[in-house]
């Protein structure tokens, strides 16, 4: 059995993991479990991951949470050559994670998951209408700078697919599941990398279960 796994699925954040796996074709065991189903907070999980959240990747004796350190780390060590991650103290690597700290943070954290937790989890997080328009503004805002940054190029980062473009698809799939509404430039370049084999095959692994309440 492969020495790797990725724990999680059915949610954009596991995508990632799955995704970047299908990308340089690794033997690895998914293990998919969903959020907020109670598989998180078992004995086995909590013991990978305090946080109680997915996705996780262990690879060996290393355990690494946090999806854009996974998708790294696997371009790092297992695929180089491929320009997936560009290379350490490059203007290109700094360019990249420049872009993975945006998604994180400005299209993923501050925005889209405030819509999660706030519209579709009140019940845990209660209901918040100024939050939640503030956070669809937001989202709105802050997409038009990449919006701007694909202006003739089709990647985020040099002149081919990286890790970079592989986290904002995943989140730009995840907003237009959420109804907004993309500019055709954005929508083109999401659409173009979705075609990808790598993101169909993890695509349909990933979700294949339910992501939980």
């Amino acid at each position: 059995m492969s020495q790797l796994k990725i724990w999680g699925g059915a949610t954009s954040r596991t995508l990632r993991a799955h995704w970047m796996c299908h990308e340089l074709g690794l033997d690895y065991e998914p293990k998919l479990i969903g959020s907020r189903t109670g598989e998180t907070q078992t004995a086995e999980f909590r013991a990978l991951n305090p946080k109680e959240k997915i996705p996780v990747l262990v690879d060996g004796d290393l355990v690494l949470t946090e999806s854009a350190a996974i998708v790294t780390y696997l371009g790092d060590t297992y695929g180089r050559d491929t320009g997936l991650v560009p290379q350490p103290y490059t203007r290109e690597r700094a360019q990249y994670n420049q872009w993975n700290s945006f998604i994180q943070m400005e299209l993923d954290a501050h925005t889209l998951y405030v819509l999660r937790k706030h519209r579709d989890l009140t019940q845990l997080y209660g209901e918040a209408p100024a939050a939640v328009q503030h956070a669809i503004d937001g989202f709105n805002k802050q997409v038009a700078v990449a919006d701007m940054t694909l202006q003739g190029t089709n990647f985020l980062v040099g002149d081919q697919f990286t890790g970079a473009d592989l986290m904002l698809c995943s989140t730009l799939a995840w907003a237009i599941a959420y109804g907004f509404d993309l500019s055709p430039r954005l929508n083109a370049y999401n659409d173009l990398h979705r075609n990808r084999p790598a993101f169909r095959s993890a695509a349909e692994l990933n979700f294949s279960i339910s992501a939980g309440a």
